[in-house]
């Protein structure tokens, strides 16, 4: 049912692989250096638009990729040619480092007017809000101490202007660790936008996963499940999912802008 593995597919695997193989094994920190930080921040590098792409968080986040671009990719490559799919792959998964660092612009704008607008009037209603939206990394004591500002030293104290001045502090202290720490990695923007390109290219065929469900599912209707799941993912916004749901979203837009208006007119 899939085609034989083909130059490029194998070359992507190989240089995932091989990546991740180095980061792993002999204790090369490459995952700092190729991985997407914040795009107006001060360790961004232009180049990590391109090279997250190949660098991976643990095995599963890695085998989960190669396995769909093993399985999925030599059929779009033989279709649509060795380079014509380099190019496809590429620019799927640099539009989803693209479209994941301006949502995250836009989150930064969010933040930013929510520390002004305390600024100009600190309430406890403000610095709830703002916790309940941002917050959701803080652990272990560092937890309590702030879970006790929230909801109670300034809730007690809402005039104290000292207290209004730590309330604010700690606003920027999350703002900047935004800023250091924010970071992203993996080849999930362009596998999926390999797999969408699949299902838009060849809708009719039948798949048989290797789990869940077991009977054969057409592409269609296997590529439609994977985008809502996206969607419903941005939209349900677990305090504890850390997946760029947004890359994933932006390497299937990418995809289906590319297949749908035939721009590497591979036909």
């Amino acid at each position: 049912m899939f085609a034989p593995i083909t130059p490029t597919v194998r070359m992507l695997l190989i240089l995932n692989i091989g990546i991740f193989v180095i980061q792993s094994f002999m204790g090369i920190p490459l995952n700092s250096f190729l991985s997407l930080k914040y795009l107006f921040s001060e360790n961004f590098q232009p180049y990590q638009v391109f090279s997250y792409m190949f660098a991976h968080a643990d095995f599963w986040h890695l085998f989960g990729n190669m396995i769909v671009l093993f399985f999925f990719g030599p059929m779009l490559e033989n279709f649509m040619g060795s380079n014509k799919f380099l190019i496809f792959y590429v620019v799927c998964g640099i539009g989803a480092g693209l479209f994941h660092g301006l949502i995250n612009y836009f989150e930064m704008l969010e933040m930013e007017e929510a520390i002004v607008s305390f600024r100009a009037l600190p309430t406890p209603e403000k610095f709830l809000a703002f916790a309940n939206e941002y917050a959701n990394g803080f652990t272990g004591q560092q937890f309590f101490q702030y879970y006790n500002l929230v909801h109670e030293v300034f809730p007690d104290n809402p005039d104290d202007v000292k207290i209004q001045s730590e309330v604010v502090g700690v606003m920027e202290s999350l703002r900047n660790s935004y800023l250091r720490n924010s970071s992203m990695l993996g080849a999930s923007g362009a596998t999926l936008g390999v797999l969408l390109g699949f299902g838009l290219l060849f809708p009719e065929m039948e798949i048989r996963l290797l789990f869940f469900p077991f009977f054969p599912i057409k592409a269609i209707y296997l590529v439609t499940f994977f985008a809502a799941y996206e969607i419903y993912s941005v939209i349900d916004q677990r305090p504890d999912d850390n997946i760029a749901h947004f890359a994933h979203i932006g390497g299937m837009l990418f995809s289906f802008i590319i297949i749908k208006f035939n721009l590497l007119k591979h036909r």
